[in-house]
């Protein structure tokens, strides 16, 4: 078992949320069930599976649950570059999340690649 909280790729995931539930405020009201709702469902999905990873029993389950986060969160880079197309987001902000979307992947995949060799 892990400490997630101690992860600064988590703490960085959580911050990334916040910031991902501020930007899709500005989202129309009419993406409220589509693509506002679909990009904090993948926002949240980085930080809850690497909680969960770090709560299982072994460090291939961690792994596994590793993996679901960076998938996550190249899904929601995916979303922000939807969003951005149509207008939803400012250049400004754009750049600003997606760079930290980059960061966070990277770490992820550093952090499997890690687990993977012990």
């Amino acid at each position: 078992m892990h400490n997630y909280k101690e992860l600064n790729v988590w703490k960085r995931g959580i911050k990334l949320t916040t910031e991902i539930y501020k930007v899709s405020e500005l989202f129309p009201s009419e993406e409220r069930f589509g693509l506002t709702s679909q990009i904090r469902r993948s926002a949240v999905s980085v930080p809850s599976n690497i909680a969960e990873g770090a709560g299982r029993r072994t460090d291939g389950e961690f792994i596994n649950f590793l993996g679901i986060a960076h998938g996550s969160i190249c899904e929601l880079e995916t979303q922000l570059y939807v969003a951005y197309e149509l207008g939803f987001i400012d250049d400004k902000r754009f750049n600003i999340v997606t760079s930290e979307v980059s960061d966070i992947q990277r770490m992820l995949y550093s952090l499997i690649l890690k687990f993977e060799k012990i």
